[in-house]
């Protein structure tokens, strides 16, 4: 503790295992009908709804691996919608439609209401920071695939990054802190490989005013990796990409990166280098949205295909920035395999966009 207070970083961890509060009342999904789109731990927490989805599928629900059908989350139970979870349950597509009819029937409780606010909180945590450097919150809250060694190995390097730079950084698993009052204590976010519908409505509203006034984010790999979003804005405009999937056999290889040099963030990058990791393919392309792409993938220097899927994207955005409102906007998709956060020149890239995302003083350019 004396060697981290040495620092001007200040990390504060918030633990998820503290006690919680009621749950809150403006989750987003709360007052939702039933259907094929509902989360999938939405309809399995329902014994009316998922009644219904037992006899659409018989025997099958009890059969589907714990991870995927866990009630308490993190689950991806959470970032799988009924209708996506058909590879589990074995219902085709053409009995969708039916199925969704009958689920619409179902009617929303309000212990159905309370259980769909459980895995939200409103819990705020304080922080104690130094004024007169960049101030970083390292928000870590997961509902949906946690993958801990990644999770563990970005927190580590994100601290470092603080440490190094003279940055302020605090860290919590509390998405009470997304907050116009708590959040005007910061410079920057960073989501570290969130994945699941993590804020209530008030805190989505928070945070995207948070950017409108200037305030930076940061972003990596999960926190773009999710099946299925249940907040459009989020991943339409602010991240500017859906997930279609990654490789499977193998999950990780070796690909090369191509550098866009014409952007600062790539001043100190080579025109290109090799890695390992598990690379993400998007439905979606973020220059769509207006983003500058610093990184791409070389298809041929890697077999894009998995999840029954060909995820060649012929351009191949890998990290990208782009602007919202005032704020400065900034994803990569690196990020699975925890040696990456200690590979040089990726650690370079990641330590460059926090610089230029908690730059609250110079207008957001592409």
């Amino acid at each position: 503790m004396k060697k981290q207070l040495s620092f001007l970083a200040a990390c504060i961890t918030m633990s998820l295992c503290q006690p919680a509060f009621a749950a809150p009342l403006d989750c987003p999904l709360r007052d939702e009908p039933y259907s094929t789109k509902s989360p999938l731990i939405d309809v399995l927490l329902s014994p009316g709804a998922r009644e219904v989805l037992d006899k659409a599928a018989p025997g099958k629900l009890d059969k589907i691996p714990e991870r995927f059908a866990g009630t308490t989350a993190p689950s991806f139970a959470a970032i799988l919608s009924v209708e996506m979870a058909g590879r589990f349950t074995g219902i085709p597509a053409e009995k969708m439609p039916a199925l969704d009819a009958e689920l619409r029937k179902v009617p929303v409780t309000e212990a159905d209401k309370t259980a769909r606010c459980v895995r939200y909180d409103n819990d705020v945590p304080k922080f104690d920071l130094p004024s007169g450097k960049p101030r970083l919150l390292l928000f870590e809250k997961i509902v949906g695939f946690r993958d801990d060694p990644s999770v563990k190995a970005a927190h580590d390097a994100f601290v470092g990054m603080a440490e190094r730079n003279g940055w302020a950084i605090a860290s919590t698993e509390k998405a009470g802190a997304i907050n116009d009052k708590t959040l005007g204590q910061f410079d920057a976010v960073i989501w570290n490989n969130i994945s699941g519908d993590v804020l209530t409505l008030g805190q989505r509203r928070a945070l995207q005013d948070f950017l409108k006034r200037g305030g930076g984010f940061v972003a990596v790999h999960g926190s773009a990796g999710d099946p299925v979003y249940f907040w459009d804005w989020y991943a339409d405009s602010l991240i500017g990409a859906r997930f279609k999937g990654h490789p499977m056999d193998p999950q990780f290889q070796d690909a090369r990166i191509e550098v866009n040099a014409d952007h600062p963030l790539t001043r100190d990058l080579p025109s290109d280098w090799t890695m390992k990791d598990e690379w993400y393919s998007f439905s979606t392309n973020p220059r769509a949205v207006g983003a500058n792409v610093l990184l791409s993938l070389d298809e041929s220097s890697y077999l894009p295909e998995g999840m029954g899927a060909d995820l060649r994207m012929g351009d191949h955005p890998l990290a990208w920035t782009n602007c919202q409102g005032k704020g400065r906007v900034f994803y990569s998709a690196i990020g699975h395999l925890p040696e990456t956060y200690s590979e040089p020149h990726y650690v370079t890239v990641l330590e460059d966009a926090i610089r230029w995302a908690a730059d609250t003083n110079t207008p957001c350019s592409n």
